[in-house]
């Protein structure tokens, strides 16, 4: 597992920014979904293109946050990167520039949509009342990449958080663009991978200071039960 706690430069962007340490201090569970990007076979198993090594850690953390978030009245969205030879055309410079072309070969193959590599990691808990989103850019949330603006707004959804991998490319990705799109961001600390502790601890850091906050699962899970029982007290006050 990757270590979780912010860079103390981090620590100090915050208090500089807003006396105090988190943006979000409390949430409504009815308006919040848990986003899970590419836990897909492609970045979980072993020797495939795209391994990620401590997603595989993750997994409990990603399914513990997901009954949580469905215990207490919210959604749950898997995202799958899903790729495509009209994909390979419309985003060429990931496939001629960023990737070797032998790399570039098997990522296609790998997600292309109802692949082994494309389909989700089978330890996940995923169920059929679950929200499914495929992809085409690292973002889920840039224009063209998918529809999950669209499908988060119609669910009411105010506020994501962000889990999965790649930390600091896809996930990442994700929580800034939804930042921008007034989305409520909290990134889950201990249920993200990315290949080296650096780069995970490089995107707490910027996501906590700028784009939304960084919560550890179990502060999450917390955070989602005291929503549920504020909701309780307010009804019962009405």
């Amino acid at each position: 597992m990757h270590p979780t706690d912010l860079p103390q430069y981090a620590l100090d962007g915050c208090m500089r920014r807003r006396g105090r340490l988190h943006a979000i201090e409390e949430i409504n569970p009815a308006k919040t979904a848990l986003v899970v990007i590419d836990m897909q076979n492609v970045f979980m198993q072993e020797g495939a293109p795209a391994e990620v090594p401590v997603a595989r850690e993750i997994v409990p953390n990603i399914n513990k946050l997901a009954a949580a978030t469905r215990d207490a009245g919210g959604r749950v969205v898997w995202v799958q990167m899903t790729h495509s030879e009209q994909v390979k055309e419309d985003w060429s410079v990931f496939y001629s520039a960023i990737s070797r072309p032998e790399r570039a070969s098997k990522m296609l193959e790998w997600l292309s949509r109802d692949s082994d590599g494309q389909s989700l990691w089978p330890n996940l808990d995923a169920e059929d009342e679950d929200l499914y989103v495929e992809k085409s850019r690292y973002s889920a949330f840039v224009q063209g990449s998918s529809d999950i603006d669209e499908v988060l707004k119609n669910e009411g959804i105010d506020t994501v958080l962000i889990v999965g991998t790649l930390t600091n490319v896809c996930c990442e990705s994700s929580a800034r663009d939804a930042m921008m799109l007034d989305y409520k961001v909290l990134l889950a600390s201990d249920a993200n991978a990315a290949p080296t502790d650096e780069e995970h601890t490089a995107t707490l850091g910027a996501i906590a200071q700028v784009f939304g906050d960084v919560y550890s699962t179990d502060e999450l899970v917390s955070l989602l039960q005291k929503g549920v029982a504020g909701a309780s007290v307010q009804t019962a006050a009405e």
